[in-house]
């Protein structure tokens, strides 16, 4: 399945609307955040909120001939790939990195890789911040379906968690929403897909 099928809830334009809006509401959020909380830890592990938000303008960036560079230079580890990406956009100055995710705000680029690989970008990534910084963050319910059903048909080497859902019903607590089979794990949308994408729910 290509991510853009009748599965999706969302259409392109729509996905690239909610993407548009994110960027900005988290440029918002983060406006006024003293700098030394910029080094606390966020929930991808291994990366600080200044990392993530580092990773969110240079995916913003990201291209498919940029994406295919990045993938080469890390003898395509997928892991590896997103750190360069980091180190390629960190700023000694959180402003900074706050001007640039506003500039990247209305970017449409995109590596080689569906639709809903861009909400999953704009959600994960933005709970990674906001919730270790006691923040909350409001996405629309359908965002946040197509990003879960795109994580659990997605390999985790590939940024997923497929494997993560195996033997496991998945039941929304807050929406008409179930998936998979096994043992029953409940809780809201937003939290279902912080879980299979590796996060604790906060």
């Amino acid at each position: 399945m290509d991510g853009m099928g009748p599965s999706m809830r969302l259409s392109r334009r729509d996905v690239w609307a909610m993407v548009h809006d994110e960027r900005r509401r988290l440029a918002d959020d983060l406006a006024d955040i003293p700098d030394e909380m910029w080094q606390t830890e966020s929930l991808c592990p291994g990366w600080d909120v200044a990392d993530v938000v580092a990773h969110i303008v240079d995916t913003a960036h990201m291209g498919r001939l940029a994406f295919v560079r990045d993938m080469v230079l890390a003898r395509f580890d997928f892991d590896r790939a997103n750190d360069l990406g980091v180190r390629r956009r960190r700023r000694p100055q959180p402003a900074d990195l706050v001007a640039d995710l506003r500039a990247a705000a209305d970017l449409t680029r995109t590596p080689p890789a569906p639709p809903a690989t861009r909400l999953v970008e704009a959600i994960v990534h933005g709970e990674d911040v906001r919730r270790p910084l006691g923040l909350i963050g409001e996405y629309p319910v359908d965002a946040v379906l197509d990003a879960l059903d795109y994580q659990l048909k997605t390999a985790v080497s590939w940024g997923g968690g497929a494997e993560r859902a195996e033997g496991l019903r998945l039941i929304a607590t807050d929406c008409d929403y179930v998936s998979g089979e096994g043992r029953d794990v409940e809780g809201t949308a937003l939290d279902l897909l912080l879980t299979v994408s590796g996060r604790g729910a906060g």
